[in-house]
């Protein structure tokens, strides 16, 4: 599941909307929604996304940090390391390997320390 799916799929059970509800006030299929909370599908479009934060009212902070979810939601991330030093094409191959398996705690430490190096953005 995508940052994005799972925020969505909250919304939904908080307000009690059915996938079949929303797709079809979206006119989009109930599959498609499914596939994007489940991270089967790619990152939304911003036509999508605005027309989500309208369903559910999301104004200011709430419509911006739909926005930053679905930017960070594609669920196949793909990493060049052309060009780069053969210590980050290992890092990189190592996270590939061993990031389905990492405990959230973990991941939540790892994301830490990246953005003390490099903030978000």
């Amino acid at each position: 599941m995508t940052p994005f799916g799972a925020r969505l799929r909250d919304l939904r059970a908080r307000r009690g909307v059915s996938l079949k509800e929303m797709a079809a006030a979206l006119q989009v299929s109930a599959a498609y929604l499914s596939a994007l909370e489940h991270g089967h599908r790619g990152v939304p479009t911003a036509g999508l996304v605005h027309q989500i934060n309208e369903y559910f009212g999301l104004i200011w902070d709430e419509g911006d940090e739909m926005v930053r979810l679905a930017r960070l939601s594609h669920p196949r991330a793909v990493l060049d390391t052309a060009g780069l030093a053969p210590e980050v094409t290992a890092l990189a191959n190592r996270l590939a390997a061993t990031l389905p398996r990492l405990p959230p705690e973990a991941v939540a430490e790892l994301t830490a320390v990246l953005d003390r190096h490099l903030p978000p953005g």
